[in-house]
């Protein structure tokens, strides 16, 4: 046969045995956002150059000492977090599982086997005893993955266990944003609390001015009853934000999965003037919306469709030929002394091929199967990109006001600051009725509270924008890779 001949027909064997695959090519879907998210340009905090948020670190974010350690807690303890790395090596054994069908699992073998056949059965007229021993080694129904149904099962599971990979990175972003939240609202709950009782203290003195004048005759029922509805209702509030704050403890604690100490837990929120020093460091902005390919919550979704994507190749692969090889060598004798000794050798081969000519309709509706799993998981993806657009949006659109929001909140409770102490010099001097004087009151007491409010809405802004945009990626990157090199 002449080389012309023999080099195509050594390629086109050589080409057989490497297989093929029929795992159609993987295109990353065009994201279904603008480019820009809208008011990024008249973000103040965008900056030219600045370091994308999701390659700061949450410690680089969160700078409270007492806030860190809290989280660094419920890193340690929180019930999810846990499930969600357990997930991980749940998908990592499963991909090794897959993988290992790749190579041909080698058995070793014995067996004896013993028989006594009665004198008028054997044809000889004496009973007949027969002993066999055997010792073997083979491969049992090794599947040559000709068309690649084996590896695009394996390169499914890889992208399942890269998708929990990426799960566990979502729980870590959410649960560091969940705490540092709990934290603040614990703060501002206290610092609500704490107005409610200064109030309680100041209006029950009050109270307790006009009960005298009222015994005294100086004043009327009427305004004794007014500055008792004063008292009241601070007693109400103080009620109710203890409840509140045991609760936001709870929460806490439940985020922490383990008791906070009492020292670690917040005492009031930072001023306004050192907000961002004392608990949050600034946050470039970094807008593109190009980063939210970056999210753990996409990648997810993405590795998802990725291995929906690997399915359809084992699919397709069950419409082809299917050749699986049995085979064993070994050693047979009808005595153990003989068994390893020469002329005793024993061996089979049992290659095995399988067509599919009719299967009802299975394989085509596996394959339509794994195509629609496929377009939902596409859709599934283009929603977690929209979900997080929106996401980075609102936050956005709320933090180019919070700052315009604050400032007037400040000066409406300096307003009403003073329109109360001037309304109380009149009811004193005898001008007005204690009626002017208590409606002050109350709305310095409700612009003191929505005060507290927007400042905790301004803290908690920062948490949802630095977690919308997959703040902390550096940190679990790090972490994930060294524990890629040590444990897998």
């Amino acid at each position: 046969m002449s080389r012309s001949i023999l080099t195509p027909l050594a390629l086109a064997v050589s080409t057989l045995l490497a297989g093929c695959s029929l795992m159609p090519a993987y295109e990353r879907p065009a994201a279904p956002v603008p480019a820009q998210f809208d008011g990024a340009a008249a973000d103040a905090g965008a900056q030219t150059g600045a370091v994308p948020v999701a390659d700061i670190g949450w410690r680089a974010v969160f700078t409270d000492p007492k806030l860190q350690q809290v989280i660094e807690l419920a890193l340690d303890n929180n019930r999810d977090l846990r499930v969600a790395a357990l997930n991980i090596d749940q998908a990592w054994a499963q991909y090794r599982v897959q993988r290992a069908d790749l190579a041909p699992g080698v058995d070793l073998g014995g067996s004896g086997n013993g028989s006594r056949t009665p004198g008028d059965l054997s044809g000889t007229g004496q009973p007949l005893v027969a002993h066999s021993y055997s010792a073997t080694l083979g491969i049992s129904a090794y599947e040559l993955d000709l068309f690649g149904r084996v590896r695009s099962l394996k390169e499914q599971a890889l992208q399942q266990f890269l998708s929990t990979t990426e799960a566990q990175r979502s729980t870590h972003i959410s649960l560091v944003a969940q705490v540092a939240t709990a934290y603040l609202t614990l703060a501002a709950d206290q610092d609500l609390l704490r107005l409610a009782q200064d109030t309680l203290t100041s209006q029950s003195e009050s109270y307790r001015l006009q009960q005298r004048s009222f015994d005294l005759g100086a004043a009327s029922a009427l305004t004794l009853r007014q500055a008792q509805t004063t008292v009241e209702s601070a007693r109400v509030d103080v009620e109710r934000y203890t409840a509140q704050v045991a609760q936001d403890r709870n929460a806490l604690r439940l985020l922490a999965g383990t008791e906070v100490p009492s020292e670690l837990l917040p005492i009031a929120l930072p001023d306004s003037a050192s907000a961002d020093a004392n608990v949050l460091a600034g946050i470039p902005a970094g807008l593109p919306s190009e980063l939210l390919q970056r999210r753990p919550d996409i990648l997810e979704a993405e590795r998802t469709l990725q291995a929906a994507n690997a399915n359809i190749g084992a699919a397709r692969a069950a419409f082809y030929p299917s050749i699986s090889l049995t085979a064993s060598a070994g050693s047979a004798s009808a005595g153990l002394s003989g068994l390893f000794k020469g002329g005793s050798g024993s061996w089979s081969f049992a290659p095995s091929i399988s067509l599919p000519i009719f299967d009802g309709g299975r394989n085509r509706a596996n394959l339509d199967v794994a195509k629609v799993q496929r377009d939902i998981d596409v859709a599934n993806y283009e929603k977690a990109i929209q979900t997080a657009f929106r996401e980075v949006s609102d936050a956005l659109a709320e933090r180019n006001t919070l700052g315009r929001q604050l400032q007037a909140q400040q000066a409406l409770v300096d307003a009403s600051a003073d329109s109360y102490r001037l309304s109380q010099a009149r009811f004193e001097r005898g001008v007005d009725s204690y009626l002017g004087a208590l409606d002050a009151q109350r709305t310095l007491y409700g612009a003191e509270q929505t005060l507290i409010s927007t400042r905790l809405s301004r803290f908690t802004n920062l948490v949802t924008f630095y977690k919308a945009l997959g703040g902390g990626w550096v940190e679990m990157a790090a972490s994930a890779d060294a524990t890629a090199s040590t444990g897998r």
